[in-house]
């Protein structure tokens, strides 16, 4: 296409004009049309006189056969032209078309448009954009964490896992990293990577593997930005949430995933020691924002950009699509402290080891000569010597029912009972023995490391 075939294609006014002469279809026009596209054929020159092919009588002969049909045209534009007005004029005049109506049809298209169009776009974008500049400041503090493990004697450590972190806290030259435990569980060395994928040599101070938290240490020198954790007790369900972590690996780092909290408080069990046995009951925040694997230890932030949750995948093991779980920061930031500051997290036990009732056998209850009004409890499979529990007298096949007036039925809940509190308080027990019910009181201590 030339320059000019170019102007004229991008012309407006030229392409109408153009379309307005191909839309006349009446035998006026279309003599017209035919009349322009007729090329005559030249003029063959005679034996007497060949040097007249452009003789001016010759012009004059094509000019007269050349007006004939454009003065036709012309007349019948006018004639039609006449007769469409007359027509439109007719139809307004007797009411065929509404003139208020159209105009009314037109203004409230209009104000359509304007109403439910620019305003919703511009509150759209308005959330958005702020939305946006929030997730941007806090992305800057989710990184990568690696996992090094040696694979074999003859090779130095590699990547046997990565997932995400959260750095939480800069003082004194050090940042502090809070990620999964289960993200550096095994390793040999831990890496954090940031976002300009510089590496820097990460020192675990404390994992916890019930809470499925753990604490690293790296040099603070290339640490601009701290993350904003905020309490997670005022959340709603249906507030917006937002996930940030690298899910499948660092080549995804920093992703975004948006969603809702689809339940607060929500209870799941874990294993910690893959023996396909719950081990612990842990309270997290449902959502519907994907969590994948790599975004473990990222943020669950809200739409101010403070983090509210820290994502976990071992807790949803369960591939359920549309349900990801994270640890509450109400939850987790005493456990970061105790990491930080102790490297463990110190918890109370009474010294023995326990089998549900509900998994005893119907003839073992008679030997134990259980009361039939006794439908659950904990039946002790073992007692530790000099342990809380020794020291308050209790003996094997006594079955626990209830510790300081809460009915046990469960090791978890036996647990979650415990280890709310704190070593050297003073808890009772009802349990029951050889078919009578007795109490006793004992002292937690800290659990054997």
């Amino acid at each position: 296409m030339s320059d000019n075939d170019h102007r004229y294609s991008q012309d407006p006014d030229f392409n109408n004009q153009e379309n307005e002469e191909n839309s006349m279809d009446t035998p006026e026009n279309n003599e017209v049309i035919e009349e322009r596209n007729h090329v005559s054929p030249p003029p063959q020159p005679s034996s007497d006189d060949s040097n007249k092919e452009n003789s001016k009588p010759s012009k004059k002969r094509n000019t007269k056969k050349q007006g004939k049909p454009l003065l036709t045209a012309i007349f019948g534009g006018i004639v039609g032209g006449i007769i469409s007005a007359l027509l439109v004029t007719i139809l307004f005049t007797s009411g065929v078309i509404d003139t208020e109506d159209t105009a009314n049809s037109e203004q409230q298209t209009s104000e359509a448009v304007q109403v439910h169009g620019k305003p919703a776009t511009e509150k759209l974008s308005a959330e958005d954009a702020n939305v946006s500049s929030n997730i941007q400041e806090v992305s800057e503090a989710v990184v990568g964490v690696v996992n090094l493990q040696q694979q074999n004697i003859w090779t130095g450590s590699e990547e046997a896992g990565t997932g995400s972190g959260i750095v939480y806290k800069k003082k004194d030259g050090k940042a502090y990293v809070v990620t999964n435990q289960h993200v550096v569980d095994g390793a040999e060395q831990v890496e954090v990577v940031l976002n300009e994928d510089d590496r820097i040599p990460a020192k675990v101070l404390g994992e916890d593997d019930l809470t499925d938290l753990a604490v690293l240490e790296i040099d603070g020198k290339k640490i601009n930005t701290v993350a904003d954790m905020v309490s997670s007790d005022d959340l709603t369900v249906g507030e917006t949430v937002l996930a940030i972590g690298n899910p499948l690996g660092l080549e995804f780092a920093n992703s975004v995933t948006k969603g809702i909290i689809s339940g607060l408080n929500r209870s799941v069990s874990v294993d910690t020691n893959s023996d396909g046995q719950p081990d612990w009951v842990t309270e997290v925040i449902q959502t519907d924002a994907a969590i994948n694997p790599g975004n473990s230890g990222g943020a669950l932030v809200n739409a101010d950009g403070q983090v509210i949750g820290i994502n976990s995948m071992k807790i949803a093991q369960s591939s359920v699509e549309g349900i990801g779980f994270a640890i509450p920061t109400s939850t987790a930031l005493p456990i970061m402290e105790q990491l930080e500051k102790d490297g463990e997290i110190t918890r109370p036990q009474i010294g023995i080891s326990t089998v549900s009732l509900m998994q005893v056998p119907p003839q073992y209850r008679y030997e134990i000569k259980l009361p039939n009004e006794v439908e659950g409890g904990m039946v002790v499979a073992n007692v530790q010597a000099n342990s809380p529990a020794d020291r308050a007298g209790l003996k094997q096949f006594d079955v626990i029912t209830k510790i300081d007036g809460n009915e046990v039925t469960s090791i978890l809940e036996l647990r979650k009972y415990l280890y709310s509190k704190n070593v050297g308080d003073k808890v009772k027990l009802e349990y029951v023995r050889d078919g009578e019910f007795h109490k006793t009181d004992l002292k937690l201590e800290e659990m054997a490391k």
